[in-house]
């Protein structure tokens, strides 16, 4: 099986979400598995398939420029920071992975577990069920040791979600690097939850590391940050090279295309993120 990785894109909800389903129907059609990388940009809230629309404070968004798309995938929704969020997705063909949904999360996760140590970071599976403090909102649900990720205080570090076509398993996860608690609640209308209790149930990587903010180059206290982002994504993009022995690929113009008409016809429609009517269908 022939594999591609595409290193980090910066791209907005819609267009994120459209990539892998634009990936799924390449493999389906006998073509490249896809490793990819990428950042949400703006930022962006993406709720699960089945969340109400009613969770989101649309005026917040909209007033500071964040974009809310829905995604296929299970879960709940997730603020997705354009600095605060790494995100990956894996497309392949089903056949090649276990059809159980817990062994093919093991698998799956396995370079993404090796991207977080290669940063420094003990990251593991969930060992225990934690009840859930608001269901809603994708990290404060109740924990999953089937495809949780958490830090080595126990918290919950990564978010992974998938779904299947008929020929094509897509996984696809938002990692943790920095928590901006405050901003991810104000996305929801009327959270009952404050930065506090979020901050104990979430971490980022940023936290187990040490680093000097203020780099010789002068440029400030963000260089140092925007370096130690830079390291974990380059860790990421190692990682799932080495897993999946991918070749640096790209998008072919046709795929570009595809994406482009999913993107707008679906991702951003309101039918579909609104109702979950899929407007291509």
């Amino acid at each position: 099986m022939d594999w591609r990785l595409i290193p980090e894109q910066m791209l907005d909800g819609a267009s994120s979400m459209a990539a892998d389903e634009v990936a799924a129907e390449t493999v389906a059609a006998g073509g490249p598995a896809t490793v990819r990388v990428y950042r949400w940009v703006p930022s962006t809230l993406s709720l699960g398939y089945g969340n109400d629309p009613d969770i989101v404070d649309w005026g917040f968004c909209e007033d500071v420029g964040f974009t809310v798309t829905r995604r296929p995938t299970g879960g709940g929704a997730i603020y997705h920071g354009s600095a605060g969020d790494v995100a990956y997705s894996i497309i392949a063909p089903a056949e090649a992975f276990p059809s159980d949904v817990t062994e093919s999360y093991r698998e799956l996760l396995d370079p993404i577990i090796e991207a977080f140590d290669e940063f420094g970071v003990d990251v593991t599976f969930a060992d225990a069920d934690r009840a859930a403090i608001w269901s809603p909102a994708c990290y404060l649900r109740e924990l999953d040791p089937a495809h949780d990720l958490v830090g080595p205080d126990g918290r919950k570090i990564a978010g992974n979600a998938q779904y299947r076509t008929r020929d094509a398993i897509v996984q696809h996860g938002s990692l943790s690097f920095d928590v901006e608690s405050q901003t991810h609640l104000d996305c929801f209308d009327d959270p009952p939850v404050g930065p506090t209790e979020f901050d104990d149930h979430v971490c980022g990587a940023l936290e187990f590391v040490e680093y000097d903010p203020v780099v010789e180059t002068g440029a400030g206290a963000m260089a140092g940050y925007d370096l130690q982002r830079s390291r974990f994504v380059a860790a990421l993009e190692d990682a799932l090279g080495e897993w999946a022995d991918a070749e640096e690929g790209e998008w072919t113009e046709a795929e570009t295309s595809r994406a482009a008409e999913i993107a707008d016809g679906k991702y951003r429609a309101d039918a579909w993120i609104e109702d979950r009517v899929d407007p291509l269908d």
